[in-house]
């Protein structure tokens, strides 16, 4: 990845909020003949016994499923808001111009868990994402037993023990007050991506330049 100390997030709680607050992540591998596979599914972090680890689920019998089954290394990849940064926004123009986002990446061994398990990871899935509602209809406890049945039997839930953790947090850490300040303006007047980079840019404004008077 890219892999600059300036553009890295030192603060492990701003990581793991990242994570959460982001959780359709990249699932990436490579299959029995070294050919990489990929997929895009709601992936948890937790803490147990001091061990990092991802849940999640995934379709059976995929290629990405059949891929992991031999080769139990996989990337998983959490990618937020992102922006164009332009050059003409430095106090020297007369340069290349760039890309502000925010993305970890985690390496680690994956491994299929049981149905009980299966049960937790897309009981915690849907009470998530339907913001908590126990009177949702989609939640897992209120689907109907013969459809869950059915439906249990083409997913599987998978754990990935977390052995790699990396970031980039690159937010023009690199440029000098009065460029990080037109760079942080000009991007509010973007549409939400910009507008989100901008506030992420805000937060750091004083640790960057903590002498700056303004």
């Amino acid at each position: 990845m890219y892999d600059l100390p300036y553009h890295k997030e030192q603060n492990a709680k701003v990581i793991k909020e990242f994570v959460d607050q982001h959780p359709f992540a990249f699932l990436a591998g490579c299959d029995s003949q070294n050919k990489p596979v990929a997929t895009q599914v709601p992936i948890f972090i937790e803490e147990t016994d001091g061990r990092k680890i991802l849940r999640g689920h995934i379709m059976k019998n995929t290629d990405h499923h059949k891929a992991f089954l031999h080769n139990k290394n996989v990337l998983v990849v959490f990618t937020g808001h992102h922006t164009y940064v332009s050059a003409t926004w430095y106090c020297n123009p007369h340069q290349a111009s760039t890309w502000n986002y925010m993305s970890v990446h985690v390496k680690g061994i994956i491994r299929f868990l049981d149905d009980a398990a299966l049960e937790e990871v897309l009981r915690k899935t849907t009470l998530h994402f339907e913001n908590y509602n126990q009177q949702s209809t989609t939640i897992f406890d209120n689907l109907p037993l013969e459809y869950k049945q059915k439906l249990m039997k083409a997913i599987v839930a998978f754990e990935i023990e977390v052995k790699e953790m990396d970031n980039v947090f690159k937010l023009s850490q690199d440029r000098d007050s009065k460029s990080y300040d037109n760079i942080r303006e000009k991007l509010k007047e973007q549409g939400e991506a910009g507008q989100v980079i901008a506030s992420e840019m805000e937060k750091r404004t004083k640790e960057l330049f903590p002498d700056d008077k303004q």
